[in-house]
């Protein structure tokens, strides 16, 4: 295995942000921990990158101890944390020498690592790092994170307030990363993200609510599931979580995605009801879970 967490837990003060969290991460797989903000990720990537020691529990990376090993850890691991942390001060260029000059290396001896990634930013090697656009920033965060040809690749919500086009030439970098043999664990609060792990892991609260492949998770979704939507969404919504017979009910894009506790569901029944409430064009229609409904309904 490549990352091992045996029973981690860390508390701030009154505030338990882990609580008992096992799993493995294999050799050169892409696995994502899949959680809301506040749910624990940056809490264990600060333990396993050797930012912060659990209260109980041990956790290795790469066959290390993250504590007793702490300083082979930092020299065999890349980290991109959730917030740009570069130089905002220096230039692209000169950010990027001072990473690989840390770890004893070059540019041009790991040139091949980055080389898809740094082309991109390549021609705004000059522009200081502050002065970058959200999708630059996080290129050249993943270049430094690599410079080093680092065993285990930490990143922790790299997307988060990246244009849509920008997040997919993102983990389409990812998945040609994964190819040279580096391990991927990145957390995301994007459930879309997480259909394009090889396994991941839903966090809620500081606890572990499931691992498994993306589509193994999405059979767990137990219920019958519908797209149902109305001339007024907001009160569409109010009448489903109204209704005596709802079990979930929650905005999905343009409709509402709803399941009923009842065995014998007869949609003209609730559609009686929601006209009942004023709502015209209502539409009720089968449709297949996805992660996040499969998220909703264990963090329920």
């Amino acid at each position: 295995m490549s990352i091992t967490i045996n029973h981690i837990s860390k508390s701030y003060k009154n505030v338990q942000a882990l609580k008992d969290i096992s799993f493995d991460v294999k050799a050169g797989e892409l696995f994502g921990l899949i959680g809301p903000d506040g749910a624990g990720k940056t809490t264990l990537f600060r333990i396993l990158t050797t930012l912060l020691i659990a209260d109980s529990g041990k956790a290795t990376v790469s066959n290390f101890d993250v504590v007793i090993d702490y300083k082979k850890i930092r020299n065999s691991v890349g980290y991109m944390p959730g917030k740009f942390s570069l130089y905002q001060d220096l230039t692209v260029e000169e950010n990027l020498n001072f990473f690989a000059t840390i770890f004893g290396t070059s540019i041009e001896e790991n040139y091949h690592l980055i080389k898809d990634i740094y082309v991109q930013i390549e021609p705004f090697k000059n522009r200081r790092a502050g002065k970058l656009s959200g999708g630059m920033k996080q290129k050249l965060a993943l270049c430094c994170a690599l410079i080093h040809k680092p065993e285990v690749l930490f990143l922790d919500e790299p997307t988060t307030g990246v244009d849509p086009v920008s997040r997919k030439e993102f983990w389409d970098m990812l998945k040609r990363l994964q190819q040279t043999g580096i391990t991927i664990l990145v957390s995301t609060p994007y459930m879309d993200e997480a259909a394009l792990c090889d396994r991941i892991a839903f966090i809620q609260n500081g606890s572990i609510l499931e691992i498994d492949t993306p589509k193994a998770i999405v059979k767990h979704f137990s219920k019958t599931l519908y797209n149902i939507s109305a001339d007024n969404m907001y009160q569409l919504m109010e009448s489903l979580r109204a209704y005596e017979h709802t079990y979930s009910a929650y905005p999905f894009g343009e409709y509402v995605h709803y399941s009923d506790n009842r065995i014998d569901f007869k949609p003209n029944e609730l559609n009686d009801y929601l006209k009942s409430k004023d709502l015209n064009e209502v539409t009720i229609e089968l449709t297949q879970p996805t992660i996040e409904d499969t998220f909703m309904a264990l963090a329920k």
